[in-house]
């Protein structure tokens, strides 16, 4: 080997470096394979009911979790200090670990356990990390530039997406978004005919086909995973004014039938928005409103930055959203945050329609967008 080639391929000459700086990056790293293993812990608190087991019970010993939940002793023990250092629940020491005791305070339990009725509930977002098949599959998107479909990302993603969402769908889309918007209510109560398109597993069309008996509802979506979740679900409900059907939102019936349109977080993960926007201007009857709820962002990062979860948006993005933006080879590739409100009006304009609105509905994580023709 020739010295100028030892010389190009030599690591660069030593630094000066900060050694307690290099201490607290290693920290700052380290920090997130520990969120990553605490990761796990909730979900194995939702998945094993743990968290509904506390809720309410006031301070218990690991034996007492175990008594009531069925489960072993010991591996609830590990459970809770791991919780407890996570500062996820409340510990009080005991003579041992066998004696101390755990508490799920009200204020944690509206994050961890209440699904049915806190806004807050943040405990059905956790999954247990993902399977080698699905990680070597994210891997390979990056050689071939070819993203995974949310049907190909499996049913644990459509089930999980959904009680992320579901929760705010059920306690605020028929009480405070809806009725935020122009004559909406007053259709949905007469008879109007509803097209949820991107609708994943249904729970928002299930949640207005329950509050408006009277409204024709009609979910659209290619994941026959999600498809069938819509179905029993709307079975299991006995709903007889909603329906399902596994169609792209390119594809959706070019009638001009619907009286209203909701595109919910769904848009920015599409192969091609401007066709599914072109498609729904053709499904719409003409006095009618497209609903979009799409991720808060600027288009700028240095704004963006702002949100201390933007990291987590970016790694929804990677694991979920871009895929499926990407899945096509003409896929425009969005992202999670890639429709901001200069991006979706321009969309929306291009598409035909005249009229675009922004709604802020102190929802955190997303925008709303009124639209009409």
């Amino acid at each position: 080997m020739s010295d100028q080639s030892t010389a190009e391929s030599s690591p660069t000459p030593d630094v000066d470096v900060d050694v307690e700086a290099i201490k607290m990056f290693g920290f700052s790293v380290w920090s997130y394979k520990m969120g990553e293993q605490v990761s796990l812990l909730i979900h194995l608190g939702d998945r094993l009911g743990l968290y509904t087991a506390m809720a309410g019970a006031g301070p218990m010993t690991s034996a007492e979790l175990a008594e009531r939940t069925g489960l072993s002793e010991r591996l609830l023990r590990e459970w809770l200090h791991g919780q407890a250092a996570a500062k996820l629940i409340d510990r009080t020491a005991g003579d041992s670990p066998e004696t101390a005791t755990f508490e799920l305070t009200p204020v944690q339990a509206a994050v961890l356990a209440d699904e049915d009725d806190s806004i807050d509930f943040a405990g059905g977002a956790f999954r247990g990390g993902f399977g080698p098949d699905l990680l070597d599959a994210l891997a390979e998107s990056f050689t071939t530039g070819i993203g995974i479909t949310y049907e190909q990302q499996g049913a644990e993603a459509a089930a999980g997406l959904a009680r992320m969402t579901g929760v705010r769908s059920r306690l605020e889309l028929t009480s405070v978004v809806l009725p935020g918007l122009d004559g909406v209510v007053a259709k949905l109560e007469a008879g109007a005919k509803i097209a949820d398109i991107g609708c994943g597993a249904g729970v928002s069309l299930l949640t207005i086909a329950k509050a408006f008996p009277n409204a024709i509802c009609v979910g659209y979506d290619p994941s026959n995973t999600a498809i069938e979740m819509g179905r029993a679900s709307a079975a299991e409900a006995g709903l007889t004014n909603v329906e399902f059907h596994p169609i792209g939102a390119e594809d959706v019936p070019a009638d001009a039938s619907h009286d209203l349109v909701l595109t919910f977080d769904c848009l920015h993960d599409m192969p091609r928005p401007d066709l599914a926007a072109a498609a729904i201007r053709q499904t719409i009857t003409d006095d009618g409103t497209w609903l979009i709820k799409d991720i808060r962002s600027t288009g700028d990062f240095d704004q963006d930055r702002r949100n201390p979860l933007l990291a987590l948006f970016y790694g929804f993005s990677i694991a979920s959203c871009l895929q499926s933006a990407m899945s096509t080879p003409d896929g425009l590739g969005l992202g999670t945050l890639g429709l901001h409100p200069d991006r979706a009006e321009a969309l929306v304009r291009e598409a035909g329609f005249s009229q675009f609105a922004e709604h802020d509905f102190n929802d955190a994580a997303n925008l709303y967008y009124e639209v009409r023709v």
